[in-house]
């Protein structure tokens, strides 16, 4: 940590279901990400970071308090949510988040997200911001009335009718622009910044949902990747699963990567806003800033043609994540690192970065040593990672997941086969056997696996029973 980290201003920007497939930096030669390029020539880039646990909530419970959410041992659904998995669940009252350590300080922080699941009924994840803003209207938000959408525009999209018509009442894909999701969450993180310019040092936490699902982008930016002819019928979302049983999704796959790929590049847009502002405003040299993701996703890429993010099929698509760490002294500019990482590093670094004790634990480790090129960060010869009933682990030979009880196993041979297209699970046995030790000894000794049960409790929530 340097002598002047104490003031430095920190940035967390999360986009939501971006791939590394989907990036310039990460070696796509034909998507257009020129702000995410930039970031990376001006930082550091990890090549080999992953999930500490999945999806969104569990995801976010990570990055807002720098602790492990994996295993899921204490499953507690919250009432009238619309997802139900293990791990989704409010961050525990009982323990501090990263901006409450940071308020303490004298720090001003602000979040600004679109993601809806942070705001339905129960969800705690405004604890420690002074300023927020949450933009309504992504994907399922319970926003607008679906039936007020247009009978006339079903004809172009194909697949679940009641998530179409939510889609057209409240992302409103006719509006210019500026009125879509992302960018009203980047605008809002630029205002911050412009308003507090003066009121530094300062935590902000951008969370875009974009990429993720509903995948229509602006025409315009479609265009970049896409023919108009072949656009519809849109495919807003896919099944999660292998493409053979779904298979009229085939011919739509050239449309829904164009229309995925102008998301991110909409996302790149706004995102190379934000950082104009910190330039523009004298803040780049005193302004720590780190991009990543929750998962990405699938677009049939994969032996068992997985299209989606099951968490039975839990691929490249979806374990690669990007992480990118651009250094307010310029340190470390240009690089690549090749460590094993975790989204749970990124709440580390933050602490790092502006020497602030932790209210609490930190279980992850700061990136910025590897940054700096110092000591101080402990290579790992493995991660792990939980979604939904699922486990994953990977080490520099071995890239393996299964279900919770190690049925199912899929393995492939990293040295050989680094795009994980031949499963050798079968005389794999070693490997399945040291992916099953290392996961148990990182969740304490078992793994609890949820089944739901054909019953609600007093609240309406669904009951879950461990196995």
């Amino acid at each position: 940590m340097s002598a002047m980290s104490e003031q430095w201003n920190v940035v967390v920007v999360v986009a939501d279901t971006l791939r590394t497939a989907y990036m310039g930096a990460y070696g796509n030669d034909w998507i257009r990400t020129p702000n995410m390029d930039r970031l990376a020539r001006e930082g550091t880039l990890f090549s080999r970071a992953h999930p500490e646990s999945l999806p969104t909530i569990p995801t976010r419970r990570t990055l807002h308090t720098g602790r492990r959410a994996f295993p899921f041992r204490d499953y507690r659904p919250v009432p009238w949510d619309n997802v139900y998995l293990p791990g989704w669940q409010p961050m525990s009252p009982e323990e501090g988040t990263i901006a409450e350590a940071l308020v303490q300080q004298g720090y001003h922080t602000g979040f600004f997200a679109d993601v809806p699941h942070y705001f339905v009924p129960g969800m705690n994840f405004t604890r420690g911001f002074k300023q927020w803003q949450f933009v309504r209207g992504q994907a399922e938000d319970r926003l607008n009335a679906a039936v007020k959408a247009d009978p006339a525009l079903l004809s172009r999209y194909l697949g679940n009718a009641e998530r179409i018509r939510a889609h057209l009442v409240n992302v409103r894909p006719e509006l210019p622009e500026e009125n879509w999701h992302a960018p009203r969450v980047f605008r809002g993180a630029i205002e911050f910044v412009e308003e507090n310019a003066g009121n530094q040092p300062f935590y902000l936490y951008v969370d875009s949902f974009a990429p993720h699902e509903t995948w229509e982008a602006p025409l315009h930016y479609f265009d970049l990747y896409g023919s108009r002819e072949e656009r519809e019928p849109m495919c807003i979302t896919v099944p999660y699963g292998p493409l053979e049983r779904n298979p009229e999704i085939e011919e739509r796959l050239p449309s829904l990567r164009a229309n995925y790929a102008g998301l991110v590049t909409m996302v790149d847009t706004w995102f190379g806003k934000l950082l104009d502002t910190i330039d523009r405003l004298g803040m780049g040299e005193k302004t720590l800033v780190v991009l990543s993701s929750d998962h990405g996703t699938n677009f049939a890429e994969n032996p068992e043609r997985v299209t989606g993010k099951p968490a039975e099929y839990m691929y490249p698509g979806t374990m690669d994540i990007p992480l990118i760490v651009r250094h307010p002294e310029g340190q470390g500019a240009g690089q690549v690192r090749d460590e094993l990482v975790y989204s749970l590093d990124i709440p580390a670094t933050v602490m790092a970065g502006t020497g602030v004790e932790p209210v609490g634990a930190i279980e992850g480790q700061s990136l910025l040593p590897l940054v700096e090129g110092g000591d101080g960060f402990e290579a790992r010869d493995y991660v792990t990672c939980r979604y939904g009933n699922s486990v994953w682990y990977r080490d520099d030979r071995t890239w393996f997941f299964s279900r919770g009880d190690f049925s199912g196993a899929r393995v492939f041979d990293l040295e050989a086969d680094p795009d994980c297209q031949v499963d050798i699970a079968e005389g794999a046995e070693d490997r399945i056997g040291l992916a099953r030790e290392r996961i148990l000894a990182d969740a304490g000794g078992d793994i609890p696996i949820y089944v739901r049960q054909n019953a609600t409790d007093a609240l309406g929530r669904p009951v879950f029973a461990e196995e």
